[in-house]
Formats: structure tokens, C-alpha cells, sequence
């Protein structure tokens, strides 16, 4: 079968499953937080909230329904209470039987929310995915609902005297923090994990910190793929070479390269294999039903090593296939106006609807977060910002001047990495791309950071296991002991 838009299939693998997921590397979103995949066997119910469309319009009556779940296997009647925050893609029920969490909630007596993210999942405030519905999509939007969730459940369920905690990984870390930040009468504390508090239109060091990630398994990794990478640019030049490349990497149909573009989408789809295991790596998502997590960057530093493969350039193609072989594509779709027509369907049945679509416009009009090979000093070429930004034209007729200002409000907003808050905890992985624009030092006793070596995006959130290095559970063992402390007070 045949995938029509390599960035929808990868990103309906990595972000169907989604509460860490900050959009991802690659495809014009970025990638963040845990997952949450709404088919994972759980015994969670599915409730649903009424919610408002418009927390901003006094005057707009308009509702819909929120969904969101509940465990309170471990609510004491003077515990705390946790939400969850979702995030870029469908809420999984999975969650609220598996996680870091739940650990802190047994021990503190915690009862335990988690919100769907109003037009992800089964969320569904518009009739579809138009620009004119998206206008209701962002996180200013997102955080009254959560106001809004908090307020009425509190009064419904008697919880208003207990102290709330909102928990978020990637995107909804940032939202989690932002939070506390501008509610600060509703929630008491927030752990905010992987979370990119300022808001950048070009975001070069992503692929920086992917480099160094790289060259942490193995110093000559970024060599060569900088030198295949290098090699495939050149080869582009060339119509002669493209039924070979086609080839090589098992593409659906003859590359065709009739514009800048063409071969942007193309170069950056392959270089978004590294930078999905880089920003995953060793993370325990098995729990979530995710596929590929032995996919690692130990792994593809060795096929990238492996010389009885031939150059660089043929082992670039043999980790393009593997991933293929680990996810079940049978040929890779590389053509941008595939996807620029799966992008501009606006049917919450569209190809887009997981989350896609929606991410972007999100990137569009208030964060940027856009991966782009302007920088030197990372080992990909060929998707420089100028190609990133054309696709909000595009998707969302939104210009580059309206980005960057949207970008530049986001900021003034909510103050970038200049937070001025309390009991807000900033945890981040030192292999995960997105600690570039993150919290990794503290800011003061009252908002402290947690940067953890050698982990990547969200890995204290997920489950422990036996294979966890030390720092990791030395990280969640502080988070906990920094709840518990502030709960205290």
C-alpha cells in the first residue's frame, strides 16, 4: 500500500499516540510530548465536558464537548488533585493507568484528571478543520478551557479548597507551566516537562543538539551523514540520477524535483528519520502500543558505520528503509503536492485530521518551532526556513510578517525563558532537541530546572524500568520530592 504523504503516516505513528508530542522534526511541525493512542486497552471511561467555544467573547454563546478522563484508584479526601494536560494529537486513555504520575499520585493521594486539547483527538469544537474554525485553535484558547474545566469540576465535585497540579510533557509542558503562570489562582503547582517556553520562528539548533546527539553514540555519525546528506544534494542536481534514487529509496513513483520545494520536502522527509529516533531515543513507549522504539540511535549510528554497505550515501538509504521495513511502508511518497493537498483538506476525515493540520496552524500563528538547515553546525541541507514558511502561505494564506509577529506576541505574552513565577519545575533531556528552547537551569528556588544527561523528550513521564539510567530515576525521585514539598506548604 502506498502512503500518500510520508510526514501524515509518520506523524499518525508518533503522534496518534499523543501527550508528550510537540509537533516533530520535520514535515513543517515540530515534535513533542508523550503520547496517549485512544486505541490502547485501558478501563478509563471516556467523559465529556461542555465547554466553550470562545473564552474570549462574552457574547459568543457557542459550546461543544471536551473529552477527558478520570482515575481515583488513589484519591485520598485531603489529597491533591493532578490534570494531565493533552496535547498535539488524541488523548490516551492509556495514561491513566500507566506513568510517572500516577507513582506521585498513589504516594500524595492524588485524584487524577486528564483534558483532551480542544481540536485534537475526538475534541471537536468546529464543523471541520477550515481556517476560519482553526481561528478558534491556540493555546490561549487551550489554557481557558483548562481554566474553565478546572472552575466547574471544582464546584461539582467539592474539590475547590484541594490544591490542583497540572502535569505536561512538550507542548503541553509549556501549557502546563503557562498554566500556573496565568491562572495562578486555579492551579498550585506545575511539572513541566520537555517543555519549549519561547517561542522562535527559525529554530536551526534543533538539528544542532541532533548533531551532537548523534556524535554522543559515535563521534563520526554526523560525518557521515552529513557526507550522504551532502552526496544526495548534489545528486538532486541531476534528472539523469533520479530513477537510481528512486531506487534506492524505494519511492512510490519517479522523483520528480520541479522546484526548490520538490526537493526540500524530500530531503528533509529522510533527515526526519534521525530526527524522530534523536528526539525519542531509548524512551519507554511500548506501554502506549508505539511500534519502532528498538529503533535507536545506537542503531542507525551503525548502519551509518557499516561499510560493507556501501558509501554513506547507500547506508542513508539503508536506514531509510528500515524504517519503512519497521513501520510497514511499502514505498515512500515524496511528493510535496501530495501533501499540500493532504494538508489543505479541511474534513475532520482528511488525511491531516489526526493532528497534522492542526499543528501547523499552530506553528503558523503563534510559535514558529520551524527545523530548518540554516545552521552550520548540524549534518543535513536542503530545508532552509524560507521553505518552512511558505507552507503557512499555502495551508493557511498566513505571511511570513503575520508569523513573525504572531511569534513575537507569544512571547510578550507569556515572557519566553523571563517566567515570573512559583512551583513551577522545568524537567528536560540533554539528548532531546527541544531542551534548546526550554528551562535547563533555575531560575530560582521557587522555579527550578531538572536536566537530565543522557535521556531524551519526555523521559521522565513515561513508566520506569529496569533499564533506566540512575540520573532518570534520581530526576523523577526530585520532581516527586519538589511536589511533595511545595503540597506541604
Amino acid at each position: 500500500m502506498a502512503f500518500h504523504s510520508t510526514w501524515i503516516v509518520l506523524w499518525t505513528i508518533l503522534f496518534v499516540f499523543s501527550l508528550c508530542t510537540v509537533g516533530k522534526g520535520h514535515k513543517g511541525f515540530v515534535k513533542f510530548a508523550p503520547r496517549l493512542h485512544s486505541t490502547q486497552n485501558s478501563e478509563a471511561e471516556e467523559k465529556w465536558f461542555i465547554q466553550k467555544l470562545d473564552h474570549f467573547n462574552g457574547q459568543d454563546t457557542r459550546e461543544w464537548k471536551q473529552r477527558y478522563f478520570v482515575n481515583d484508584t488513589f484519591a485520598h479526601p485531603d489529597g491533591p488533585v493532578f490534570l494531565m494536560i493533552g496535547g498535539e494529537g488524541p488523548a490516551n486513555p492509556a495514561w491513566m493507568d500507566h506513568g510517572t504520575w500516577l507513582t506521585y499520585a498513589e504516594k500524595l493521594g492524588a485524584l487524577c484528571f486528564m483534558l483532551e486539547h480542544r481540536f485534537y483527538g475526538k475534541s471537536h469544537p468546529t464543523v471541520d478543520l477550515s481556517t476560519d474554525g482553526l481561528r478558534f485553535l491556540s493555546s490561549r484558547q487551550a489554557l481557558a478551557d483548562l481554566a474553565h474545566f478546572r472552575t466547574v469540576m471544582a464546584k461539582a465535585q467539592g474539590l475547590s479548597s484541594r490544591k490542583w497540579v497540572a502535569f505536561g510533557g512538550s507542548y503541553p509542558g509549556s501549557l502546563a507551566a503557562w498554566f500556573r503562570l496565568k491562572y495562578p489562582h486555579l492551579v498550585y503547582a506545575s511539572a513541566a516537562t520537555s517543555a519549549p517556553v519561547h517561542a522562535q520562528v527559525n529554530f536551526p539548533e534543533y538539528l544542532e543538539v541532533v548533531r551532537r546527539s548523534l556524535a554522543s553514540e559515535n563521534s563520526n555519525c554526523p560525518l557521515l551523514v552529513k557526507k550522504a546528506s551532502d552526496t544526495l544534494v548534489e545528486l538532486l542536481k541531476d534528472p539523469t540520477t533520479y530513477d537510481n534514487i528512486s531506487k534506492d529509496f524505494n519511492l512510490c513513483s519517479k522523483l520528480q524535483i520541479q522546484s526548490e520545494r520538490d526537493s526540500a520536502y524530500f530531503l528533509e522527509t529522510l533527515a526526519g528519520n534521525f530526527m524522530d529516533v534523536v528526539q525519542y531515543n531509548q524512551d519507554n513507549r511500548a506501554f502506549e502500543g508505539v511500534i519502532g522504539t528498538n529503533i535507536t540511535i545506537e542503531v542507525l549510528c551503525g548502519v551509518m558505520a557499516d561499510a560493507s554497505l556501501g558509501d554513506p550515501y547507500a547506508r542513508y538509504a539503508a536506514v531509510a528503509r528500515l524504517m519503512m521495513e519497521t513501520f510497514s511502508i511499502k514505498c515512500l511518497d515524496v511528493s510535496f503536492n501530495n501533501y499540500l493537498r493532504d494538508m489543505t483538506n479541511t474534513s475532520w476525515d482528511g488525511p491531516a485530521a489526526g493532528g497534522g493540520r492542526q499543528w501547523v496552524y499552530q506553528t503558523c500563528t503563534e510559535f514558529g518551532f520551524y527545523q530548518s538547515t540554516d545552521s552550520p553546525n548540524q549534518p543535513f541541507a536542503g530545508f532552509p526556513l524560507e521553505y518552512h514558511v511558505k507552507q503557512c502561505a499555502d495551508f493557511y494564506n498566513v505571511s511570513a510578517e503575520q508569523l513573525a509577529e504572531a511569534v513575537a506576541q507569544t512571547n510578550e505574552y507569556y515572557g519566553g525563558y523571563d517566567i515570573r513565577s512559583s512551583r513551577i519545575v522545568f524537567p528536560n533531556g540533554s539528548i532531546d532537541p527541544w531542551h534548546a528552547l526550554g528551562i535547563t537551569s533555575d531560575i530560582s528556588p521557587e522555579l527550578p530546572a531538572v536536566f537530565i544527561e543522557g535521556t531524551a523528550h519526555c523521559a521522565n513521564m513515561y513508566p520506569a524500568r529496569s533499564q533506566d539510567p540512575p540520573q532518570l530515576a534520581l530526576a523523577r525521585d526530585h520532581i516527586f520530592l519538589l511536589l511533595q514539598q511545595w503540597l506541604q506548604e
